[in-house]
């Protein structure tokens, strides 16, 4: 069970000093809404939107927290992605659900002028301003994950998504893994699952855009079994997530070699090891 200390209200995390990092927090799946004029495309698809394919529990209370915590823009939105995947680029196959696909032409392209052209805009000029701003901009993407798809239950709590290329991203990535380990032994946190971070998505458009040295693009997916928990439980995790990432971008701005965390990181094993609390 994670930590009483973990259980007080995020917002006792104070990062907003990091913010000279050039944060930015999106959110792509945060509700399950369908604007009044596309609702007839969804009659017989209500149990779908309420299910994990209609949007990612969780996803959007937990970028609020991040973007309160270390003061850094934030953009999400609450239409369901089975109208439009935000996260998904145009002409991939599973940017429309079955339930919008086969609309008219006019309709697809309505929708992406109205609700995937704005917040793809309004997420490049969060990210660029932040480059011009601080040389660097490093973007964090709130999602979710089903405990079990297609029959298979997925082995993880916490998944950290990025590409290895980029050794900006593998970096945080590593340090933010020993954080979360060390904040919270009794997680499992795994990288690049329960999804490839060089998967198409929003991060991956960005990458496509903006080199190495000036975007780190790294998204969250939090296993909706602590959603799903709720009271004491969820917000301990959320204050975990948000204080072990304040602990790993204060080591990375510190210019703490890399080995430190890992060293952390077996620390933490070895307590696990011999079955120490949290």
């Amino acid at each position: 069970m994670l930590s009483e200390t973990a259980a007080m209200d995020e917002r006792a995390t104070d990062c907003g000093g990091l913010a000279s990092d050039g944060l930015v927090i999106t959110c792509e799946h945060g509700g399950n809404r369908i604007p009044t004029p596309y609702r007839d495309l969804f009659h017989a698809h209500q149990a779908l939107l309420d299910s994990h394919r209609g949007y990612d529990p969780g996803a959007l209370i937990m970028a609020r927290a991040l973007a309160t915590a270390f003061a850094a823009p934030l953009v999400a939105s609450t239409v369901s992605r089975l109208l439009v995947d935000l996260n998904r680029s145009v002409g991939h196959p599973r940017l429309y659900s079955e339930a919008t696909r086969k609309a008219p032409t006019e309709v697809r392209q309505r929708i992406l002028k109205h609700y995937y052209q704005p917040y793809r805009a309004q997420a490049e000029d969060f990210v660029r301003q932040a480059i011009a701003d601080h040389g660097l901009v490093i973007h964090f993407s709130s999602h979710s994950f089903t405990p079990e798809l297609d029959g298979k239950v997925r082995d993880a709590d916490i998944g950290l998504l990025y590409d290895p290329a980029r050794p900006g991203e593998a970096d945080l990535c590593e340090r933010w893994k020993a954080s979360l380990e060390a904040c919270a032994p009794d997680l499992t946190v795994r990288r690049n699952y329960p999804y490839a971070g060089k998967n198409d998505g929003l991060t991956t458009w960005f990458r496509r855009r903006l080199p190495p040295g000036a975007y780190v693009g790294i998204e969250l997916e939090i296993n909706q079994k602590h959603v799903v928990r709720a009271g004491r439980h969820w917000t301990a995790m959320r204050k975990v997530i948000v204080e072990s990432l304040c602990r790993a971008l204060a080591s990375r701005c510190a210019g703490i070699p890399d080995s430190t965390t890992k060293a952390a990181r077996a620390s933490s094993l070895r307590r696990r090891s011999v079955g120490a609390p949290p």
